[in-house]
């Protein structure tokens, strides 16, 4: 029997597969418990559409990420920390700060875990920071840490 896979099962197929399995571990297992459907003419079309529409919001939300990518490469956040001798800091600045910054400042809602610093800053001057806005378009940021 042909079935369409509605969830990923383990060493069977993964959601959305379209696949021939047994009819009686079609009907006793997979159709009893919601994991696969009949593979229908019907069903078949209702899968093509859902991956058309999937594929097309994909392509909008990496389009998106491209437009945001532009505008935050274009712009230097600013920060103010205390230091001391050599333009050392006394704290450190994170990714979470950065991510407040931008949102205050330019409007942009970054998650801080999207932000890819290594390690917290701890130096004045300017520092190049990578942000992963989707898995294939990263942005760079410049962060400028000045005296306060």
């Amino acid at each position: 029997m042909r079935v369409i896979f509605l969830k990923d099962v383990k060493g069977k197929g993964e959601k959305g597969d379209v696949k021939n399995v047994s009819d009686g571990y079609a009907r006793n297992y997979l159709l009893k418990n919601n994991l696969a459907e009949e593979a229908t003419s019907g069903n078949l079309k209702a899968l093509e559409l859902k991956k058309k529409k999937d594929a097309a919001l994909e392509q909008k939300e990496k389009d998106e990420a491209v437009e945001l990518k532009n505008k935050l490469e274009e712009l230097a956040v600013e920060l103010k920390a205390k230091s001391g001798d050599g333009g050392r800091l006394f704290g450190s600045i994170t990714s979470k700060q950065i991510a407040e910054t931008l949102n205050k400042q330019y409007g942009f809602k970054i998650d801080k875990r999207k932000i890819e610093l290594d390690q917290p800053i701890r130096a004045l001057g300017y520092t190049n920071v990578p942000v992963k806005l989707h898995p294939d378009v990263s942005a760079t940021i410049k962060v400028h840490v000045k005296e306060q």
